[in-house]
């Protein structure tokens, strides 16, 4: 705010060469700046703070005691020393005529004065805009304290941020994946398609495996094609010992007869020419015998009266013509009578065999080959199969596996092939009795009439010596029920000649229990 003007009359009259400010170096006589005229260079005036206007009336504090003038009549400079000797204040200026009494109260300019004795109204406190300098010297800077994080708190902001950074990268991951997997999917991949696969195994199985038994056994499993006489037909056999011989079923090589061919075929692929040893329709067996052949690796015989049911089993064999066919099974029943063949009509070709039963697919070719245990031994030789149409038949039809395939056990396919090996041609046990097939009773009944007008007991035989006579009806062997005259057979046959055998005998509503010794008769 400025101040108003006095009047004119009461104006000092300052000298001329006090009105002018005196330059503070002299001139240059170059002109050079910034030491030439007076001008843009000349130092700015001293910054002035603005003062609030006090309210009327109102008592303010004394004004500052104006510098007494120099004796010229000019005003003193602040800090500069007057004519007495003492220095004016800073800030005051000497005003001539105007002596002020300390401590009188004063007004402002332009208003009405303080009468005397009244109290100086307090200074107003400056405001911030009032107090700021912007020529002052920077101070500290300082903060309040409401700005200043613990240790703990930057702590928790971190994790924060950290989290909330996860949770982005997370989203805009997911996202990114979402979008590639249905592009993917939609557009079928990137590049070539390459599928995931298991590495390279060792080839080695456990040894009672089913592969483990197969890889053993299969090397002595052949395939037979037989033909002659108008004939042809496909079999399974294995091999029995380094010599060559082959054991097979008798309706494997029947079609080759007297004058056939009969060609082995072994897993590796080689082939050679078989010549026939031997062979029994009764045991549906028969042995033939390769030459030129090396290396031969027999298959182990297994004893087919340690086997139970439920025991494991695997067959080879080359069901319609795919040698080298494996399946596995259980064993299902043992000592199933059961017989096969008579296409002849005359009884000559039909089998009887005191079967294994396994549930082990055996299907057509199958005739002839292994029935093996879990250790890899033979235990039957696999002969006939139940087919869902018919009987029990020999496999050398066209009927496929139902799950109820036949073994001869092993113990007599093992003597037949002793025989046929050594004579060619098996025995027979016999008790010497001819039976009565039209009976339908429990049991089998002697017949009262002989074959060809003999008489129904052979006279001195076996059965004679222990008093069995015609009509009698036998109802077991050894403890085992027989039900018919062809179960009598085949209990009968899985004996050797000479064997002796416990029969139980009805007669007149009575049981009797005998004793005999098996006879044998020829192939």
């Amino acid at each position: 705010m400025r101040d108003a003007q006095a009047p004119a009359a009461d104006r000092p009259v300052v000298p001329a060469q006090l009105a002018a400010p005196k330059p503070l170096h002299d001139p240059d006589p170059y002109s050079t700046p910034p030491y030439g005229e007076p001008g843009p260079w000349a130092p700015a005036p001293p910054f002035q703070h603005p003062a609030a206007t006090p309210a009327h009336g109102v008592t303010t504090p004394a004004a500052p005691t104006p510098a007494p003038l120099s004796p010229a009549g000019a005003p003193t400079l602040a800090g500069e020393p007057t004519p007495t000797g003492t220095p004016v204040p800073s800030g005051t200026v000497s005003a001539p005529g105007a002596p002020i009494a300390p401590g009188v109260p004063t007004a402002p300019a332009g208003h009405a004065p303080v009468p005397p004795g009244a109290v100086p109204a307090p200074a107003p406190v400056p405001g911030p805009w009032q107090r700021y300098d912007p020529w002052a010297a920077p101070g500290p800077l300082q903060q309040t304290g409401a700005l200043v994080l613990s240790t703990e708190q930057r702590r928790a902001r971190g994790r924060k941020a950290l989290v909330a950074g996860a949770v982005v990268l997370a989203l805009v991951s997911g996202g990114i994946g979402g979008l590639v997997g249905t592009y993917l999917e939609r557009n079928g991949g990137v590049g070539t398609v390459e599928l995931p696969q298991a590495g390279k195994e060792a080839a080695g199985r456990d040894a009672d495996s089913v592969a483990g038994i197969a890889g053993r056994a299969l090397p002595s499993v052949v395939t037979l094609h037989v033909s002659g006489s108008g004939e042809q037909g496909t079999g399974t056999g294995f091999v029995l010992d380094t010599r060559g011989h082959i054991l097979t079923n008798n309706h494997v090589v029947r079609p080759a007869g007297s004058s056939g061919e009969i060609t082995v075929t072994f897993n590796g692929g080689e082939t050679a020419r078989a010549e026939l040893v031997g062979r029994d329709s009764g045991y549906d067996l028969a042995v033939v015998k390769v030459k030129g052949v090396s290396g031969l690796t027999p298959l182990p015989l297994g004893n087919s009266d340690n086997v139970q049911v439920g025991d494991p089993v695997v067959a080879i064999g080359a069901p319609f013509d795919l040698a080298g066919t494996v399946t596995s099974g259980i064993i299902s029943a043992k000592q199933r009578p059961i017989t096969a063949g008579g296409e002849k009509g005359d009884g000559s070709d039909v089998s009887y065999v005191d079967a294994l039963q396994t549930d082990a697919p055996i299907n057509p070719g199958n005739s002839g080959g292994p029935l093996l245990d879990s250790k890899g031994r033979v235990v039957g030789i696999n002969s006939a199969i139940r087919s869902a149409d018919s009987g029990s038949e020999l496999d050398g039809g066209q009927s496929g596996s139902i799950g109820l395939g036949f073994a001869i056990p092993i113990n007599q396919g093992k003597r037949v092939a002793e025989e046929l090996i050594n004579t060619g041609k098996a025995t027979h046990p016999v008790i010497g009795i001819t039976l009565d097939t039209d009976y339908t009773g429990d049991g089998a009944r002697v017949d009262t009439e002989g074959s060809e007008g003999g008489p129904p007991v052979s006279a001195g035989g076996p059965a004679a010596r222990a008093g069995i006579k015609a009509g009698d009806v036998i109802t077991e062997v050894d403890g085992r029920p027989v039900h018919s005259g062809e179960e009598l057979i085949v209990k009968i046959r899985v004996h050797r000649p000479g064997d002796r055998l416990e029969l139980t005998v009805a007669r007149g509503g009575k049981e009797r229990t005998v004793s005999l010794v098996l006879g044998s008769s020829g192939g």
